[in-house]
């Protein structure tokens, strides 16, 4: 790991008008991941652990505060531009796969690379590679909808590393899998980040998951309140 900083955020505070009521999720965030660092967000249902990570994603604009990805202030550029960042340099996992149902997963996994402009065959060249990394290449021409859970998962995490980013956010990206499969992500996201250091940023109830990577936050009613350096070497 170095020092390089990926991805971070400054006074982030993320307000929502419900009717007449004004409810603040965020109340003014600091937060910086360093290059191929793991970081699990924990908190309770509510404490703005989701908000955060789509706030950090570009997914949302915050009320107030910044957001600097790779360098790049997220408050001072367009939308389009905005786009072609985060497609280069993040990746996104969820507790549901979100593959597109009528494609195959070599068409899912090949889709970020095909809206950033590359040519079918080398895309698709590409994404094969990948599969095979997550031991999917025997599923290539397969619909999500043949597959299992964690094969699903699997194809997800291929398609969150196919433009090689720098950081990966994940929202609770073992949380619909049973135990066997949840331990078989979690190693293969340990192996990718030792061997391509993608730092990983990971929205989770689970503390066994937590607790093996780099650092533990601790998110309470819109603000982190605690922060764990776990030395975990797995």
């Amino acid at each position: 790991m170095n020092n390089e900083t990926i991805l971070e955020c400054r006074g982030l505070s993320k307000r929502y008008q419900q009717g007449e009521i004004d409810v603040e999720v965020l109340k003014g965030v600091d937060l910086s991941i360093k290059a191929g660092s793991r970081v699990a967000i924990m908190g309770a249902s509510g404490s703005g652990k989701s908000t955060l990570l789509h706030l950090l994603g570009g997914l949302e604009k915050p009320t107030t505060g910044e957001v600097i990805l790779d360098q790049i202030n997220l408050n001072s550029i367009r939308s389009a531009k905005l786009a072609k960042l985060r497609n280069r340099s993040l990746g996104f996992i969820y507790q549901f796969h979100h593959l597109l149902g009528e494609f195959t997963l070599l068409e899912n996994v090949a889709m970020p690379l095909l809206i950033g402009n590359q040519s079918i065959k080398s895309a698709q060249f590409q994404a094969t590679q990948l599969l095979e990394r997550v031991g999917l290449d025997h599923r290539v021409k397969h619909k999500p909808g043949e597959l299992s859970g964690g094969e699903r998962q699997r194809a997800a995490i291929a398609r969150a590393l196919i433009n090689n980013p720098k950081c990966v956010l994940a929202d609770e990206p073992t949380g619909n899998l049973d135990s066997k499969t949840a331990e078989n992500i979690y190693q293969l996201m340990q192996e990718l980040n030792q061997e391509l250091q993608v730092s990983f940023l990971i929205v989770t109830h689970d503390p066994t998951l937590a607790n093996r990577m780099d650092t533990v936050l601790q998110m309470e009613d819109g603000l982190i309140v605690d922060k764990l350096s776990t030395n975990s070497n797995e």
